[in-house]
């Protein structure tokens, strides 16, 4: 049998989508292109790859050994392409790299941008998800790099600090609490909240929370940004949750308070994590060590 590079290509999308129509499109590829390569690699191995089924599709037996060794072989062309990039070859690597919500809009645009710039045979796929779907596709394979909070389970990989972020209440002048230092989530009981848009990692660990504090959400704006929460939040038409550096930043342009949340997990450290530094492609390890040079922010006062 004989799969080429962009076989394995193809399949790792298919199966990371879990949809040969998303998968296709991942690979920049027609749903048509896409089938009649899967459908030839099957042919090849002279067997099922992938169940199909209404909510799209599964790798069988073979389908998760081929996936195995295709993301091997994605790995070893990374390295490749990183290490001939550096003999000046040109060739062009790419970095995967995952981020939760509050990284990736308000940490990484900077050190990003920095680093694309001194590197420019250098590309990067980030993807947003939340902190403990970031961990599980690093430590799987799915990404190079993750940027997650101390939150979620770092078994198996090796993590380093990032950036601090705790969150805060943003909250209108006039709020009964926004003369407080601190406050709980559960204080501000059935009061109305500004949140971000409904399946945003961020928002639904902190609708999570809200559960667990025995309070009922009522959300009358949902909106797909920290800077629209708060300008929501300063208008007076509820509280919002968001952390600490976009709070800051908005409060120099708006009328709005900030108050630290008292709770325990409002308290968080953004953490690095990868699975194999020794492994890393060159310009993957160069990534890691560009966003781990710089200090991180002290806690919220």
């Amino acid at each position: 049998m004989r799969f080429d590079l962009t076989d394995l290509r193809l399949f790792i999308h298919v199966v990371e989508a879990g949809s040969l129509t998303h998968g296709a499109t991942r690979a920049h590829m027609t749903l048509a292109s896409a089938s009649q390569r899967v459908r030839g690699m099957e042919q090849a191995l002279g067997g099922p790859l992938l169940q199909r089924h209404a909510a799209g599709v599964t790798p069988t037996e073979a389908g998760r050994t081929l996936l195995h060794h295709a993301r091997t072989v994605q790995a070893q062309m990374q390295c490749l392409y990183g290490e001939m990039a550096e003999h000046g070859q040109g060739l062009r690597s790419r970095v995967r790299l995952l981020a939760n919500t509050a990284a990736l809009m308000e940490h990484l645009p900077g050190p990003l941008a920095d680093f694309l710039a001194a590197h420019p045979q250098v590309s990067v796929d980030l993807d947003e998800r939340a902190s403990t779907d970031v961990a599980d596709a690093v430590r799987a394979g799915l990404a190079d790099i993750g940027i997650a909070s101390q939150l979620a389970d770092f078994g198996g990989l090796a993590h380093h600090a990032f950036r601090r972020d705790d969150l805060v209440l943003v909250l209108p002048r006039g709020h009964a609490l926004a003369r407080r230092r601190r406050a709980a989530l559960a204080e501000l009981g059935d009061a109305e909240l500004v949140g971000l848009a409904v399946g945003n990692p961020l928002q639904e660990h902190i609708a999570c929370q809200a559960r667990a504090a025995g309070l009922q959400p009522r959300y009358r704006v949902r909106v797909r940004s920290f800077d629209a929460v708060c300008r929501m939040a300063a208008q007076g038409i509820g509280a919002g949750i968001v952390p600490q550096t976009a709070a800051a930043r908005c409060a120099r342009a708006m009328s709005l308070s900030r108050v630290p949340l008292s709770d325990e997990w409002a308290g968080r450290e953004l953490r690095a994590c990868v699975r194999d530094e020794a492994a890393l492609p060159p310009q993957a390890r160069a990534l890691l060590a560009h966003l781990t040079a710089v200090p991180a922010p002290t806690r919220a006062a």
